[in-house]
């Protein structure tokens, strides 16, 4: 990795750490829970490669990235805010906004909130989800019930020391229970157990998968801990009042959406009658990938295979998109 490079800048009142690589058009990488920009390592290397400046910041609350302790200093404009601080902050008018897993959702409301600044905006495993009628998490404790992970990280202080307790234990558990290998994993918490008793030790790690990587993330939430990330979870409901204004409002800009047939998210409720109106959610979708046997990790269970599509969505972009407009 020696081509990445490793800096700070300041974006929306915060610290913001990032690895970039490359030079060229700014593609911005955003990681999903419980991740780092380490989770972009191959495609820092594949985009620079291709002649794009890819950068993957550590997200609000992750690891070398300032954490606020408000839980309220967590919500979807706060992220979104995060994103344009960085372009602002990288002296660039526009990127194309790539997100995994909870990066998703950011990337796909920067280019809702921002189409000016958003080329275009690739989703893996999370498709843009339109906002509902109603707050979401009632909904998904009467459909899931409160073991699901989703509900159960909302109390701050249990989940937070339940995945510290072994930092290791819990990114082995979690990143192989939620690949393609990971079958038998669950986000549902057994009555009266915790999360990570839904995510057995394996046996071996996945292929894509090593001790490194394990090591990797490891370190850094050894340090900084969960709560940040977990923070995102606190505002799910809120996150639902302060978008009122977009209801029923469409993503603008290019898109690509890539999945596994594997991702534990594909059986979530609502997720195939989402991913089968994104054409109309997201009008200028240009592609979807789904790749048989991925599980969650997309951008490291299959490397070559995203990077290709990106680069490829990349290539058929226009130099610039126009503003507040849908871009052909």
């Amino acid at each position: 990795m020696a081509d990445i490079t490793q800096r700070f800048v300041e974006s929306n009142g915060i610290r913001m750490h990032l690895a970039e690589a490359g030079s060229g058009p700014l593609v911005v990488l955003l990681h999903g829970f419980p991740e780092c920009w380490y989770s972009w390592r191959h495609q820092l290397h594949a985009l620079a490669h291709a002649g794009y400046h890819a950068v993957a910041p550590d997200q609000r609350g992750y690891c070398r990235t300032d954490r606020p302790e408000e839980i309220d200093r967590y919500t979807i404009l706060h992220l979104v805010g995060d994103v344009i601080g960085l372009l602002d902050a990288l002296g660039e008018e526009q990127a194309v906004v790539v997100g995994h897993d909870w990066g998703a959702p950011v990337a796909w409301h920067t280019a809702l909130f921002r189409p000016d600044r958003v080329r275009g905006v690739i989703g893996l495993s999370v498709p843009f989800w339109p906002r509902g009628t109603r707050p979401p998490l009632a909904a998904l404790r009467a459909l899931m019930g409160d073991g699901f992970y989703q509900v159960y990280f909302q109390q701050p202080g249990v989940a937070d020391a339940e995945l510290a307790r072994d930092v290791r234990s819990t990114f082995r558990r979690v990143l192989h229970g939620g690949s393609g290998d990971g079958a038998g994993g669950s986000l549902v918490a057994p009555a009266g157990g915790g999360f990570l008793d839904a995510l057995p030790e394996p046996a071996a790690l996945s292929a894509w998968l090593d001790e490194a990587d394990v090591e990797a993330f490891a370190s850094e939430f050894e340090v900084a801990g969960f709560t940040g990330g977990l923070n995102w979870y606190r505002n799910i409901d809120r996150n639902w009042e302060l978008t009122g204004p977009w209801q029923g409002a469409v993503v603008q800009p290019p898109a690509l959406y890539v999945s596994g047939d594997r991702d534990l998210v594909q059986s979530f409720p609502g997720a195939q009658e989402t991913i089968a109106k994104l054409p109309r959610l997201a009008p200028n979708l240009r592609k979807t990938v789904i790749l048989p046997g991925c599980g969650h990790w997309t951008q490291q269970e299959r490397p070559a295979e995203v990077n290709q599509a990106m680069v490829e969505f990349l290539e058929s972009l226009p130099a610039r998109s126009p503003v507040g407009t849908p871009a052909s």
